[in-house]
């Protein structure tokens, strides 16, 4: 991992994201670019109802208009502020362009977030957004949903509140998928510097896809030692969030929606409960 990209703007949530991302850039030697991303001061932002709806339960409108609140000039320049102070607090050189040695770089964007995410998210390595609170949460669950379902790259959410230093200790949701596998191998340099990895599955493996020891195995290729554990999968979720704790873990790798996005929204399943519910940090990717 080389680029780590992180949406700002100037709150509490943001600087904490700033803070994760700086600290792993630093563990992985990659470059933070910091983007600033507002809505045009003369035109209507162009997100499309049917984005809106689907992910957030809002009208586009709605979303349009608590955002459009908070696009100003005073905003744009509190926002840089922000970066460039917590990257000279992490030792990083604020660049205009980009270098083979890590720099923090910065940039802004006019556009609805779905849209400018297609562009700025596929040319990083991983996006790192926060987690909307219990109440006026829309406008930072636009960014994260953004983020997760339009960059094809994988994306850490993390919590409202707690440490800034995650992916020390590392625990792996594994379901045998597609999805679970690819947020694996996206997490690779993640999961090198690591000091603890632990692969949690939950019920029989029984799917057509690599069982855990494989997984195992595959990752000793890279130098990596993963401990397992094995649930007996009655409720995934709450056997998944106490493997967690029982680890010690400070971040979770999962694939995301690895049945139908609609169904999850709809019905429920585990990518949506550790979206909504779980208060950890999380590495997801989105195939």
């Amino acid at each position: 991992m080389r680029v780590i990209l992180v949406p700002v703007a100037d709150r509490p949530e943001c600087a904490r994201a700033l803070r994760t991302a700086f600290d792993l850039g630093e563990r992985l030697e990659a470059s933070i670019a910091g983007c600033h991303i507002r809505a045009h001061s003369d035109s209507k932002v162009s997100l499309s109802s049917e984005f809106s709806a689907q992910y957030f339960g809002i009208t586009s409108k709605a979303t349009d208009s608590a955002w459009r609140s908070k696009t100003t000039q005073r905003a744009s320049f509190a926002a840089k502020k922000l970066f460039t102070s917590i990257a000279k607090m992490n030792g990083y050189e604020v660049a205009r362009r980009a270098r083979r040695t890590p720099v923090a770089s910065w940039s802004e964007r006019v556009g609805a977030p779905d849209k400018v995410m297609r562009i700025v998210g596929p040319v990083s390595d991983v996006i790192v957004v926060s987690r909307p609170s219990a109440k006026g949460g829309d406008i930072a669950r636009l960014f994260m949903m953004s983020a997760l379902m339009e960059s094809g790259r994988p994306v850490l959410i993390l919590p409202q509140a707690g440490a800034a230093k995650v992916g020390r200790r590392v625990c792996i949701g594994w379901n045998q998928s597609v999805e679970a596998a690819r947020a694996v191998a996206s997490a690779l340099p993640i999961l090198a510097a690591a000091d603890q990895v632990t692969i949690v599955s939950c019920g029989p493996e029984d799917r057509l896809g690599p069982k855990s020891q494989q997984l195992s195995n595959y990752l000793r290729c890279y130098g990596i030692k993963a401990d397992k554990i094995k649930t007996q999968g009655r409720d995934v979720e709450q056997e998944l969030l106490a493997s967690f704790k029982k680890s010690d873990s400070n971040l979770l790798i999962m694939g995301a929606y690895s049945r139908s996005r609609w169904r999850q929204i709809a019905f429920g399943g585990t990518t949506h409960f550790i979206l909504e519910k779980a208060k950890i940090p999380v590495l997801m990717l989105r195939s």
